[in-house]
């Protein structure tokens, strides 16, 4: 059976092709964000090098984010160091980068959660900062302060913060402190089964019981009645352990019709901090987002400021500098929102914010971890049309849309202009390896309106090419990848 790769996303709506519209006009930041020119002289000495701050940076991570990371460093005047493991020696991001360093095989736990390595590379190339991207490294306390400890600026929020809001039984009782809304639970530290499972009759069913730790879906069930509790307990607590050495959980009461809302927060060391509006990710398969929009659509001025407010509470509770998410959980039967977590890093989707607001969030990270305040205030962050991305896998698809493995044997992103972004870290003839994530690249579209990025959005898919040659086949024939829309 030929294994191949699937640009695998779901659309709301159904339908045959849909005709192109004109490209509308879009202000000059979502070029300056595409570009990858070096900036003139003049623009160096005033970049975000900030006069004497971050001159290089090393990006602890891979793919399309490490890529990402590089562009904007590049246009900033700042060089670049990036980290490769054996499987990722000739991978995109080393070939963007000024410098490379290898930090181990390609096993994770051996190269890219490394932390020893990385700081290392970081400290033999004269890098004064270290960018995480996402994953990794990116939410590790114990890594922030290990940057600390060795004198270098870790682009991210204090280790404090991460350290708070990686637990997310204590993330939860601080924010219940500061007064932002939190879901009826259990979040205590006592994992007796009989006493979560009176806590949960308490909350009333359904509920549900997630790990105190991690993310991505991992570890939670959805209890619809009180004889599955305890099962789904044990099991909870198997995967929660196995995936993040942590088997504690939370029960919480299951919201049933709702909506994924995460608001995009940034703090300075100021003590300033600001929301730059929402996202909608609702649109998920197996607990993990696939396609994600800003601003959320039908979200009235109100509540907009309501939800973005509580999120700067969260942020304020905790002291918190650079770029984070608050995400929320949204009841559409009665209109409530509720905490759900803080991710104490840059988002995977944070582009769709960037083409919203007309602001290079990388750019604010390597400011702020310089010591410089916000460019922007509250009132001055504009709003403008709206964003979609879709994220693009790897996968098998007979075996039920599993990761994908092979060489890109053709590769054919849409073409990227102020209104279109392709973020990847993908070039054809690169290998898609076993050992990472098979997220190969995000297609990022702006539009005047929701209707108008939408119809932008299923026009880019369409031409949008990725196949792979068939890896079981007698004669090395090739598969053409089909997109799926549902």
């Amino acid at each position: 059976m030929a294994s191949r790769l699937l640009l695998h996303l779901h659309l709301r709506r159904r339908g045959r092709g849909i005709p192109g519209c004109p490209v509308p006009a879009l202000p000059l930041h979502a070029a300056r964000l595409l570009s990858s020119s070096p900036p003139t002289a003049a623009a160096a000495s005033s970049s975000a090098a900030g006069g004497g701050g971050i001159e290089k940076v090393l990006v602890a991570n891979r793919g399309e984010i490490a890529c990402r990371v590089m562009r904007t460093a590049r246009r900033l005047g700042v060089a670049t160091v990036a980290v490769y493991s054996d499987a990722d020696r000739g991978a995109l991001h080393v070939r963007a980068a000024d410098e490379a360093v290898r930090i181990g095989p390609p096993p994770a736990r051996e190269s890219y959660l490394n932390a020893r390595a990385i700081i290392e590379a970081a400290l033999r190339t004269g890098a004064q900062a270290i960018h995480p991207g996402y994953g990794f490294l990116s939410e590790s306390a114990d890594f922030a302060q290990l940057c600390e400890a060795e004198g270098l600026k870790f682009i991210g929020p204090p280790a404090s913060a991460i350290r708070d809001m990686g637990d997310k039984s204590a993330s939860k009782r601080i924010m219940g402190a500061a007064g932002v809304p939190l879901v009826p639970g259990y979040h205590g530290a006592d994992q007796d089964v009989e006493l979560l499972k009176l806590e949960a009759d308490k909350i009333g069913y359904p509920v549900l019981i997630k790990p105190t730790h991690g993310g991505g879906g991992k570890g939670m069930r959805i209890v619809e009645r009180p004889d599955e509790f305890v099962d789904s307990v044990l099991s909870a607590q198997r995967e929660a352990a196995a995936s993040f050495g942590v088997n504690t959980l939370l029960i919480e009461k299951y919201i049933t019709q709702p909506r994924h809302v995460e608001v995009q927060v940034f703090g300075d060391q100021h003590g300033n901090a600001i929301y730059l509006y929402e996202r909608d990710c609702s649109l998920q398969r197996r607990h993990q987002k696939i396609i994600e929009e800003a601003p959320a659509p039908n979200v009235p001025a109100e509540f907009r400021s309501h939800i973005g407010g509580a999120a700067v509470s969260a942020a304020k509770a905790v002291g918190y500098y650079n770029a984070g998410t608050v995400e929320f959980i949204v009841d559409t039967l009665s209109g409530e929102f509720y905490f759900m977590e803080m991710n104490t890093r840059l988002q995977v989707e944070h582009p769709v914010t960037e083409m919203i607001v007309g602001q290079d969030l990388v750019e604010w990270q390597i400011r702020v971890a310089n010591g410089e305040r916000l460019p922007l205030s509250q009132e001055q962050v504009p709003l403008n049309g709206h964003a979609f991305e879709a994220r693009i896998y790897a996968e098998n698809v007979p075996r039920g849309f599993l990761p994908a493995t092979g060489t890109l044997h053709h590769y054919r992103p849409v073409p990227s202009d102020p209104t279109v972004r392709v973020e990847t870290g993908v070039e054809e003839g690169d290998t898609v390896s076993m050992h990472y994530d098979p997220m190969i690249a995000k297609l990022v579209v702006w539009g005047e309106s929701r209707t108008a990025a939408l119809v932008k959005l299923k026009k880019c898919l369409s031409t949008f090419q990725v196949c792979q040659p068939m890896l079981i086949s007698s004669k090395n024939s090739q598969a053409t990848v089909p997109l799926k829309k549902a």
